[in-house]
C-alpha cells in the first residue's frame, strides 16, 4: 500500500478506538517498553499527542524514562520558520513550559532553549502506521525524516503503534528515515 492509502486506513483505525481500549493499549506499550534491553539516556524528544487523533500518548513512557534516568532532559517539536524554510527544533521543557497549538493540530512549547539534532539521543516519533522495515507513515508533511537526517546514526528512533505492521509502504524512499524499532501492545519490533 502507498502512504496515502495507510494514512487514510490508519485514521480511521484510530479514530474507532474507545477511550478504555486506548487506555489498556498504552499501559501494555509501557510494559512492552519495559522489556525493551536499552539504557535510558539523559536527552529526550518526545512530542505532544493530538487528542482527537487519538494519538498515542508518551508521557508513561517519559515518566517511566525519568524514573530511570532522574537526570533526564525532555525535547518538544517546535515548528517554525527560518528563512522562509519550515523547520523542527527541539526545545527543552520543564513543568514551567507554557503549550500552544500550531496551525498542524499540534501543541508545542511557546519558549525554550533548542539544542542541535545531534544531542539528542533518544527520540519517540509520532506515526499512524509502521512496517516490517521500520519506515513510518506519518501525516505526510516530512518534519520528522528532515529532522531525523540529522540525528547521529546512534540515536535510538522509536515508535509506539496501537496496530501490527503493514508488510510494506511501498512508496518509501531515500529520505524515509527507519525507527530502530517499534513498541505495539504486544510486540518489540526491531529493525
Amino acid at each position: 500500500m502507498k502512504k496515502s492509502e495507510i494514512r487514510h486506513i490508519y485514521k480511521e483505525r484510530r479514530k474507532g478506538l474507545t477511550s478504555a481500549q486506548i487506555l489498556k493499549l498504552d499501559d501494555l506499550m509501557l510494559i512492552q517498553f519495559q522489556q525493551l534491553a536499552i539504557d535510558i539516556p539523559a536527552v529526550i524528544m518526545t512530542y505532544a499527542p493530538m487528542e482527537l487523533l487519538n494519538e498515542f500518548d508518551p508521557q508513561l513512557v517519559t515518566d517511566y524514562c525519568y524514573f530511570k534516568n532522574p537526570l533526564q532532559q525532555l525535547y518538544y517539536p517546535l515548528v517554525t520558520e527560518i528563512d522562509g524554510y519550515s523547520i523542527m527544533l527541539p526545545i527543552l521543557v520543564n513543568d514551567e513550559t507554557e503549550f500552544e497549538k500550531n496551525e498542524l493540530g499540534f501543541n508545542q512549547p511557546m519558549t525554550g532553549m533548542d539544542i542541535s539534532p545531534v544531542d539528542i539521543d533518544f527520540i519517540i516519533v509520532p506515526l499512524l502506521a509502521f512496517d516490517k522495515k521500520g519506515y513510518r507513515v506519518g501525516y505526510g508533511k516530512g518534519y520528522y525524516d528532515r529532522f531525523l537526517i540529522n540525528c547521529r546514526a546512534d540515536a535510538i528512533k522509536i515508535g509506539f503503534s496501537y496496530f501490527a505492521p503493514v508488510d510494506a509502504i511501498a512508496d518509501a524512499n531515500q529520505f524515509d528515515m527507519p525507527l530502530n524499532y517499534c513498541i505495539t501492545h504486544d510486540a518489540i519490533y526491531s529493525f
